[in-house]
């Protein structure tokens, strides 16, 4: 009896984890549009800040920060924040900026104790300036009296070098434990960071150097340990390869490059500069294309880290330099522990040689049982040749693996879009907010999705 009984839990533990690894069949409780914008023509638009977030879940309450355009100015400070609050009457606008104008989208907070926080940049200039000194702060709402004027937390940096408004800023939330920190960049060399404690002080500060410009970062702050990531985000840096562009383009100057995924931390950030950067991936080599997706930090306080990588952006480019190169692309996870990377997996993959069907935009989602999601878009076609626009979501297993992909019921797949993330000050959640643009919506509107899970 002892031998069945002890056969009989094995089975039951091999059962649990085997339930536990299915993924579960996602639920679409809402499709709704928040709002529609007018494009600034300012280099932004109301997904910009794509490395932080600008939705935000506590309890029953979802926010979105949005952006508006100002016809009355011109570029590049002609735009406002504006803040919206699902309701049972639908989306509501609850509050704007009245007095300051700025280039770029804001990235919203919250800590759990309701306190709403969204990153402003407004600048310092002049009605008719084309652009020059800007503010990057913090304003502190009250979900429980929105009307009450925010609170304006200024962060304390290690100097200020003339900040602007192109901020490239990012904002990342400790919800449970009420801290925070901000980051801006300051022209191509230098990311200036403050750190926001319990307490309500800026109780640290510094400067992070990537050998190339670092930009829209994903930043995670648990437990007093905070980690970044961020791209490369240069001017072609090959002058044969520039020189053809700037022939093919009809003489467009304009031509950046992200080919250099970048990742720092520090174990402890009220006292502790971040490490130097550690390089997770390069396809400069192939004239590739990496992005930054999105960042997590596990119970061991290891990171992981979400990335889209395209083998060559440009296919012309390929024929010319690169023959025989084949164009993938694909969603990467590695895990960072101890900055050293110590697994890496290919979770999707699409393009010359690999199949149809090609991995897009994606984010983590953590559940409220800790388990851990991707979501993400696909295109292409599938093995039958049938074109493929939709969403998708798998699990990714503890100690490595994934699930397969199971298809998300939405009439209007997301494209591109921001997620109510625990990097944001949200909780884990078996809910699944989203926020971003729709195919087969215009592409001025931005869209919310509610996704069970």
């Amino acid at each position: 009896m002892k031998r069945i009984a002890i056969n009989l839990l094995v089975a039951l533990s091999f059962c649990s984890q085997l339930w536990g690894q299915q993924t579960p069949k996602p639920a679409v409780e809402a499709e709704e549009t928040v709002y529609e914008y007018v494009p600034p023509n300012n280099g932004s638009g109301p997904l910009w800040c794509f490395g932080s977030t600008c939705i935000v879940r506590r309890g029953d309450d979802v926010f979105v920060s949005g952006q508006e355009t100002l016809k009355e100015f011109q570029p590049l400070n002609n735009t406002r924040w504006r803040l919206f609050k699902r309701t049972d009457q639908g989306w509501q606008l609850v509050l704007a900026d009245e007095k300051d104008r700025q280039r770029e989208p804001c990235p919203l907070g919250v800590f759990d104790d309701g306190r709403l926080l969204l990153s402003t940049n407004p600048t310092l200039t002049a009605t008719n300036a084309h652009g020059g000194p800007a503010n990057p702060h913090v304003l502190q709402f009250s979900i429980a009296d929105l009307k009450a004027p925010p609170v304006p937390l200024q962060p304390v940096w290690s100097k200020n070098p003339g900040f602007v408004e192109h901020s490239y800023r990012g904002l990342g939330v400790d919800g449970r434990n009420h801290e925070l920190v901000v980051l801006n960049n300051h022209g191509y060399e230098e990311q200036y960071w403050a750190f926001l404690d319990r307490r309500g002080q800026w109780a640290n500060c510094g400067v992070i150097h990537y050998p190339v410009r670092g930009c829209y970062e994903n930043a995670a702050l648990v437990n007093g340990a905070c980690h970044v990531l961020a791209v490369g985000d240069i001017m072609e840096p090959v002058e044969a390869w520039l020189k053809w562009k700037f022939e093919k383009s009809g003489g467009r100057h304009w031509d950046y490059v992200f080919r250099r995924l970048f990742y720092v931390w520090t174990p402890a950030i009220a006292t502790t500069q971040f490490s130097e950067p550690l390089e997770l991936d390069n396809v400069d080599k192939t004239a590739g294309h990496l992005m930054n997706l999105d960042l997590w930090i596990d119970r061991d306080g290891a990171a992981h880290v979400l990335y889209q990588k395209i083998s060559v952006h440009n296919p012309a480019m390929r024929d010319k330099f690169l023959p025989g190169v084949p164009i993938t692309t694909s969603l990467e996870h590695c895990v960072v522990r101890g900055n050293k990377v110590v697994s890496r997996q290919t979770l999707a993959i699409g393009g010359e040689g690999a199949g149809g069907e090609i991995p897009g935009w994606a984010r983590f989602h953590v559940t409220g049982d800790g388990r851990l999601f991707v979501f993400y878009y696909c295109s292409g076609r599938d093995a039958k040749g049938k074109a493929l626009d939709e969403n998708r979501l798998m699990e990714i297993l503890p100690g490595g693996g994934h699930t397969e992909p199971v298809k998300v019921g939405l009439k209007n797949p997301f494209t591109s879009f921001m997620t109510a993330t625990v990097r944001g000050g949200s909780q884990p959640s078996n809910i699944l907010d989203v926020l971003g643009t729709c195919s087969g919506k215009p592409g001025t509107a931005i869209c919310y999705a509610r996704i069970r899970l």
